[in-house]
């Protein structure tokens, strides 16, 4: 039987931000997929088959006619690259790619991992936790009044775009997170810009469609939190 051509299957996991960035991404463009979830202690067979390179290890995984590709960011910038007719996920402009890959880079290398230390702490270190997210939120505030000031709430432009879609997958649900972990990240008065950033994103069609419903997450994020307290002590 012939191959289906433009086949597109995601294998990833319900709770992973990872995956949620990657199905906006595919969602921003248009593009139908299916969704396979995965369990990593015990994945699919059809996951392994396409697993051939021994570093690739973690989900998500695209799998495009047959052909895997792994790494989040990796993902993302092919999916803009293979279906150039929907909107771009990075802008034209080398200049300003560089800086969306930046500024992605920094989202993902450094937010998320404050975010989830304040997840996996809890007393003295939970407080240093939380103090470098807002650093790291600081950060990003100056950095798009520095490089984004005035025009489009959404970073690329009128689109969603690689920047959007990462920090909705790591601030998108900071409601649940403040409410699971007992603390405050986002205030208006201190991250203007970020929050009215977010506040834009979260209220898109296609960005709620894709968010997880909060009772779940929370669950979620409570196993994940009890599970690294419990391990941080034994």
């Amino acid at each position: 039987m012939a191959r289906e051509e433009n086949k597109v299957v995601l294998h990833g996991m319900w709770a992973s931000l990872f995956s949620e960035r990657v199905e906006l991404a595919l969602k921003v463009k248009g593009i139908e997929y299916e969704f396979v979830e995965e369990d990593l202690t015990n994945k699919s067979e059809a996951l392994l088959r396409t697993l051939n390179n021994p570093v690739h290890k973690k989900a998500p995984v695209l799998v495009h006619n047959g052909k895997p590709i792994t790494k989040l960011l990796v993902i993302i910038e092919y999916i803009d690259e293979t279906w150039k007719e929907g909107p771009r996920l990075l802008p034209q402009d080398p200049h300003e790619r560089a800086k969306v890959r930046f500024w992605a880079s920094f989202l993902h290398q450094q937010l998320f991992e404050a975010i989830f230390s304040v997840l996996k702490t809890d007393g003295e270190a939970q407080e240093r936790a939380v103090k470098e997210v807002h650093e790291k939120l600081k950060v990003l505030e100056e950095g798009i009044n520095g490089n984004y000031a005035g025009g489009s709430p959404f970073i690329n432009g009128d689109n969603v775009g690689l920047l959007d879609i990462v920090v909705c997958s790591i601030l998108g649900a900071h409601k649940t997170q403040e409410e699971v972990l007992g603390v405050k990240f986002l205030d208006h008065e201190k991250y203007p810009r970020v929050t009215s950033w977010l506040k834009a994103l979260t209220e898109l069609p296609l960005v709620k469609e894709a968010m997880r419903p909060h009772e779940k997450l929370a669950g979620v994020l409570q196993l994940k939190r009890a599970r690294a307290l419990k391990s941080a002590t034994t």
